[in-house]
């Protein structure tokens, strides 16, 4: 019989209650063997067929620059794109919008940022095209022909990358909001166009001294996702 390691199932309750977006870091660099490990935790995720959809491409150096410099002129600009896949229902079902609302009201409550400041909030909205200025800018993708269950799949290896991190005493953001300009992104860094823009995630050490990163959001209660029938 192999040896399995159990984690008791309290620490791991504490370590995934920890886990939380982080919006500020520090500039200490991540090494390269750090990230392809996590890389590699993530790839364990479950996987229908095992055909592990999608791709996480480091984005550093001149790329990155000249890539957050051409996002923060088009969010400027209000530029407008087709995104390749639709996260927000339409419209916008109330329950769900109370939820929005509430994780906003927790940003920029926690940045003291007034709701009428829109400046301000623009400003740090921006951020997002920064990778929050974390070390490592990863941009996840996945190719346009795969099935919609691929995004399920790699959801998982999202998370699994993101209690990784966790687990080397790193910290994660996914970063939704650049899926708003897949045409661009794809134009920057070069991709074909059979590429699905997912996501990016910003990693690194997490600045707990930054305001930001005391943003705190709730989770639903169990009765409100979870029934039994039978």
């Amino acid at each position: 019989m192999p040896c399995v390691t159990h984690l008791l199932p309290e620490y791991f309750a504490k370590f995934v209650a920890d886990r939380q977006s982080v919006r500020a870091y520090l500039p200490t660099s991540v090494s390269d063997g750090v990230l392809h490990q996590i890389l590699m935790d993530a790839r364990r995720a479950p996987s229908g067929a095992n055909l592990q959809p999608g791709a996480f491409i480091l984005v550093r150096g001149d790329a990155r620059v000249k890539l957050s410099a051409e996002l923060t002129q088009a969010s400027r600009g209000g530029l407008q794109e087709v995104e390749d896949y639709a996260y927000f229902p339409k419209p916008m079902p109330s329950v769900l919008k109370r939820r929005q609302v509430a994780a906003a009201r927790a940003l920029y409550g926690a940045l003291g940022i007034e709701r009428d400041n829109s400046a301000a909030r623009d400003l740090q909205f921006e951020r997002n095209f920064r990778f929050f200025d974390a070390p490592v800018a990863l941009m996840v993708t996945m190719d346009h022909d795969f099935g919609s269950g691929g995004y399920m799949d790699l959801g998982m290896a999202i998370y699994g990358l993101m209690l990784s991190a966790q687990a080397h005493g790193l910290a994660s953001c996914a970063i939704g909001a650049l899926a708003s300009y897949p045409g661009l992104i794809r134009r920057s860094l070069g991709l074909n166009d059979k590429t699905n823009i997912v996501c990016g995630i910003a990693l690194g050490y997490a600045d707990d001294a930054a305001p930001v990163n005391k943003t705190k959001t709730t989770r639903c209660e169990l009765e409100e996702f979870f029934r039994v029938i039978g």
